[in-house]
């Protein structure tokens, strides 16, 4: 059977598919119909290049590892009295694929140039982990591109370093998977192989039983599966695994860190699921070292996926959140 088209990332909604280009790389982006919200749109139809708009504040959304935009479904639906775009990041979905970029610094220059690309001065970015780390870093790199961050399982980078190599709990949720990434091919091939089925093994892992349970999951895994087949997106998706750990053997990952250990200046919220087995308690607690001034937040009966979990529950938080930046 053929792999999928990055065509199939195109899914039909109260949104409009557009394609932008920043920092060398075309970017596939969701935004949120306008007229929902009573907002002049951002273009006249689909598939176009985003028309400046900088009447309502930008929210970008970052998704995590091995998904793509659609895991920000509810949150394109849900919020308001913004102009709110979901992101497929550098290699996954309709995005482009390089064979390099999933470094920290490449990754902020995405997304500060994917708000210049907006026609914004500015943005707050809302995270959920991979998509996490590139909202911390982009606040520390280009710190005058972010208004605010808001990071859902994604504590500070230095914290979950920390926490990981100190902490046997942490240590053991994080570190055997991102371990198992750094070979070449294989992983790639177990990610892919019956239909992408480990993949849905993963997160159905991370996942609270009520929503594995649920039709939305049923529907979500289903496109998480496909999505992750499209040619070079599984390993695309590793490389963002693997430049976290080989970086820390490396003077750039070392001097990544000094640098993301910098105060953060700019409004941030941290949401974390009470179930979730990967990201755990010790991990968000030294985030407050690097956010002393930000809100931290738990959502009951959530996992790793609250965004997804629990949207109406975070779409409250982040909308709060969002109407004091």
């Amino acid at each position: 059977m053929a792999p999928p088209d990055p065509s199939v990332v195109r899914i039909d909604g109260p949104w409009r598919h557009l394609e932008v280009h920043a920092n060398g790389v075309r970017f596939h982006v969701a935004e949120a119909d306008a007229k929902a919200d009573g907002a002049a749109p951002a273009a006249t139809s689909n598939n176009e290049t985003a028309e400046p708009i900088t009447e309502r504040p930008l929210v970008i959304l970052l998704h995590g590892f091995g998904s793509f935009w659609w895991s920000w479904r509810h949150q394109l639906r849900g919020l308001r009295n913004a102009r709110v775009v979901a992101v497929d990041l550098r290699g996954y979905g309709g995005s482009d694929k390089p064979p390099r970029g999933y470094d920290g610094w490449t990754l902020a220059g995405d997304t500060a140039g994917l708000i210049r690309a907006l026609g914004h001065p500015s943005a707050t970015l809302v995270g959920h982990a991979d998509g996490g780390l590139v909202c911390w870093a982009t606040s520390v790199l280009h710190p005058r591109m972010v208004s605010a961050i808001a990071v859902i399982s994604s504590p500070h980078p230095a914290a979950l370093r920390s926490s990981a190599l100190t902490r046997r709990d942490q240590g053991r949720a994080l570190l055997p998977s991102m371990l198992r990434y750094q070979v070449p091919m294989w992983p790639e091939r177990a990610l892919t192989r019956h239909d992408a089925a480990e993949l849905e093994r993963l997160m159905r892992s991370r996942a609270s039983a009520k929503w594995v349970a649920s039709e939305d999951f049923s529907e979500t895994i289903a496109h998480m599966r496909q999505a992750i087949q499209i040619p070079s997106a599984a390993h695309s998706a590793l490389e963002y695994q693997r430049w976290a750990v080989r970086s820390q053997l490396k003077s750039e990952g070392r001097r990544f860190m000094r640098l993301m250990k910098r105060p953060l200046t700019v409004p941030m919220l941290h949401i974390r699921g009470e179930a979730d087995p990967y990201v755990l308690p010790d991990s968000v607690n030294r985030t407050r070292r690097y956010a002393p001034h930000g809100r931290y937040v738990s959502i009951a009966e959530a996992g790793h996926y609250a965004h997804e979990e629990a949207p109406d529950a975070v779409n409250e938080q982040l909308s709060r959140f969002l109407a004091h930046r």
